[in-house]
């Protein structure tokens, strides 16, 4: 073995040269690199299969006659590699972009490859095979990398290129130039690579076949759909009705939800997102005819209170698109104008909803502040534009009533939330501030989605209470900050404050604050512990003249901590279920309210 790698040192350099992924020039383009096998982990069941060229014992040289010692003969003997490796032929004609890593054109002489220089131990061997055979081409940048790794595979198909231009050689009557120990080299090497390339032959059959599979089923070839289902079981496990004052029912809940969310892009740079869902998850804070008969402790994706449940519809239309390089521009017919600023970090990111990561916390307290609560779903538009690489300025108007042409109602004469947003983000990374300013106007007896007149939908009645007949002004003012401090851990608080106008009545105030602590990888990676503390909001001041229903001047008499825990366990790439819990203390910011506690577990599948 010894002496037939010595004599054929060509042959081996020939392994390095294709270890430049199918680099041999009469096919140029086959690039296994792109390839779903190549790219697999080291895990699967692929690297058993690409396993590294082993040397073999030597074998018994097998005797020609001499009659029959010329070029045709030898390679009639040869298995034809058009049987064996035809589907990488018919592959190898498909049109692929090229990058700084695909083949060149043929090079005519090896002093053309830059990084290959005449006292490299296999310079002769690659002269040869350029100026006696045209088997060699390197990388677009002129350079031939033959120090890269090689598989078998790889190789076995590369020996099939070099057969193909030896066929080429000696049917244009140039047989002269093939010497008959190199046809002889060739042919055990082909003896030797006859299972790779076999292997190799079904494996891009059952790649072909996967492929048209997937052209045959695929949803679009422009429109990518993304989905995510929730299966809820909950319980309130103590509180009493706040209104009625009697005990809260501890009945035991099983609830679904399900968002469907179709993207397409039609310039590669933008992006029209169409959202649809239903579901049956009852929001175990919520005033009237709620579980509590406040929006403390209010759950999050619960089900529309304004449409029966498990009523599939459309709950978002919206375009995105970037009007400069720094500049994107989203305008939405249905979505939540507060959260369509688009930022490319979210300011809370383990505690919002997601439908992409699924990273967020039980309540709606706990996954925005008071300063975003306000919007309710509707029409609008919002710009984000970056000022530099740590700074970014949001603006957005949105109109919950956008598609009412009823009175006091519509895009501009009806209730409306201008949002106005500065973003810092530090150059590790690692930390995040954002001051927020907003404007809301609700016009008298105005009803949104949310089932509210005006205010948070979020809190102690009082702060989403309104004069009835009367327009409500606000100008609200929020702070907010994220810090990871190591992979593991991370902090996040807000405060807000939020100045009402009872138009023609007299003025109140409301204010939350909160703080959350996150645990990523806990207990498994992908996996995700929360703790989050926090006032939800309330009034904590009010007119002498203007009565919310307490009384007049009367605002929120106590404070109510909001207490939430949860435990979010990735069970496999798509699917995790979080069980919680909520502890609210004196609910509806009323110390006479006994605290309300409830269990949660929600389990999340995504595809």
């Amino acid at each position: 073995m010894f002496k037939f790698r010595w004599n054929f040192q060509w042959v081996v350099l020939f392994i390095a040269l294709l270890d430049a992924l199918g680099l041999l020039v009469l096919n140029p383009a086959i690039s296994w690199a792109n390839t779903p096998e190549s790219s697999a982990s080291s895990e699967s069941t692929d690297s058993l299969i690409l396993s590294p060229i082993k040397d073999t014992p030597e074998q018994t040289q097998e005797t020609v006659p001499k009659d029959k010692q010329d070029n045709n003969y030898l390679l009639n003997q040869m298995t034809p590699l058009s049987d064996i490796l035809s589907p990488v032929n018919r592959r190898s004609n498909t049109s692929k972009p090229r990058d700084k890593n695909s083949a060149a054109s043929q090079v005519n002489s090896v002093s053309q490859l830059s990084d290959i220089k005449p006292t490299d131990w296999a310079f002769r061997a690659l002269q040869s095979l350029v100026e006696r055979y045209g088997a060699i081409a390197g990388y677009t940048d002129g350079t031939f990398k033959g120090d890269r790794a090689l598989t078998r595979h790889e190789f076995a198909s590369g020996l099939n290129v070099a057969l193909d231009r030896l066929n080429e050689i000696i049917t244009s009557s140039t047989a002269d130039l093939v010497k008959r120990e190199d046809l002889d080299t060739i042919k055990k090497l082909q003896q030797e690579f006859s299972p790779e390339l076999a292997t190799l032959r079904g494996r891009v059959d059952a790649v072909d076949t996967r492929v048209a599979i997937l052209e045959s089923q695929q949803f679009s070839t422009t429109v990518k759909l993304t989905g995510r289902a929730q299966i809820v079981l909950g319980s309130l496990l103590a509180g009493d009705n706040v209104v009625t004052r009697q005990a809260a029912p501890r009945t035991v809940t099983l609830q679904d939800a399900l968002t469907l969310r179709l993207n397409a892009s039609f310039t590669g740079k933008d992006s029209l997102g169409i959202t649809l869902g239903g579901g049956s998850i009852e929001s175990l804070g919520q005033t009237g005819a709620g579980l509590l008969g406040t929006y403390d402790g209010r759950t999050a994706d619960n089900a529309n209170i304004t449409r029966p449940r498990n009523d599939f519809s459309l709950n978002g239309v919206r375009y995105r698109f970037p009007a400069t390089p720094n500049t994107q521009i989203n305008i939405y017919a249905l979505s939540d104008g507060a959260n369509e600023l688009g930022f490319t970090v979210p300011i809370n990111p383990y505690f919002e909803s997601s439908l992409a990561t699924g990273s967020n916390g039980i309540s709606r307290f706990s996954r925005r502040a008071l300063v975003y609560q306000y919007g309710d779903n509707g029409g609008g538009i919002a710009i984000l534009q970056k000022l530099n690489n740590q700074f970014q300025l949001g603006v957005a108007y949105s109109a919950p009533n956008s598609n009412s042409p009823a009175l006091n109602n519509g895009l501009f004469t009806g209730r409306y939330l201008a949002l106005g947003q500065i973003l810092y983000t530090s150059p590790q990374k690692n930390f995040r501030a954002a001051l927020t300013y907003v404007n809301t106007y609700s016009p008298p007896n105005a009803v949104g989605q949310s089932g509210t007149n005006f205010g948070p939908a979020a809190g102690s009645n009082l702060v989403n209470s309104t004069v009835p007949g009367t327009g409500t002004v606000a100008n609200l003012y929020g702070i907010q900050a994220f810090y990871q401090l190591s992979p593991k851990f991370a902090i996040n608080g807000w405060v807000s404050y939020a100045a009402h106008r009872y138009l023609g009545r007299g003025d109140g105030q409301a204010m939350d604050w909160a703080v959350g602590l996150a645990f990523p990888d806990l207990g498994k990676k992908g996996s995700l512990g929360g703790l989050f503390v926090g006032m939800a909001p309330k009034l904590t001041s009010l007119s002498n003249n203007v009565n919310l229903g307490a009384g007049l001047g009367q605002a929120d008499r106590d404070t109510s901590l909001h207490i939430e825990g949860f435990y979010q366990y990735k069970i496999a790439n798509n699917i995790e279920i979080t069980p919680g819990f909520i502890w609210v203390t004196a609910p509806d910011s009323n110390v006479s309210n006994p605290d309300s506690l409830f269990a949660w577990v929600r389990s999340v599948y995504r595809f």
